[in-house]
């Protein structure tokens, strides 16, 4: 039996699943940045950036488990392996070598505006193919806005 919501998909799901196991790659690569940066991050205003970046952290894992579940409706695998991460990765990584709160932020807001930019285009390669799909990018590219804000607010009180 099929099913049917498989059938209200006008794109070539093979691609679908191919897009989005690229945008779980660049999930599971923010998580890690957020989190481990959340361990490491040092001076003035810690506790705000640390209090940023632990909940910034759990909205990556969530969107995380977001795709992957489409992934797995529409049929698809999900990226098994974390090594695959960086072979499908939009917007890599940057380990947070200088853990000082400045360059910490900095790098997070390089990924976020990285990922608006990946889910923009995404939402519009979805738009008219696979409106589920749509939809959850869209939910997506309003909390990376969200972070990208989060971080500049951050950052312009680190200025002051």
């Amino acid at each position: 039996m099929e099913r049917k919501g498989r059938e209200l998909i006008k794109g070539d799901v093979k691609q679908i699943i191919e897009m989005l196991n690229k945008a779980l790659s660049d999930e599971w690569l923010a998580y890690y940045q957020y989190w481990i940066g959340s361990k490491v991050v040092a001076g003035q205003m810690r506790g705000q950036v640390v209090a940023e970046l632990t909940e910034h952290a759990g909205d990556e894992l969530r969107h995380a488990g977001m795709i992957t579940d489409r992934i797995l409706q529409l049929g698809g695998t999900p990226v098994l392996k974390p090594e695959d991460w960086y072979k499908l990765t939009n917007c890599g990584y940057d380990a947070p070598e200088d853990p000082a709160v400045k360059p910490v932020v900095k790098q997070n807001i390089k990924g976020e505006q990285c990922a608006i930019t990946v889910y923009k285009k995404l939402s519009e390669s979805l738009k008219d193919k696979d409106s589920i799909s749509f939809y959850m990018v869209m939910e997506i590219l309003k909390d990376e806005i969200e972070h990208e804000d989060d971080l500049m607010n951050l950052l312009d009180d680190m200025q002051e």
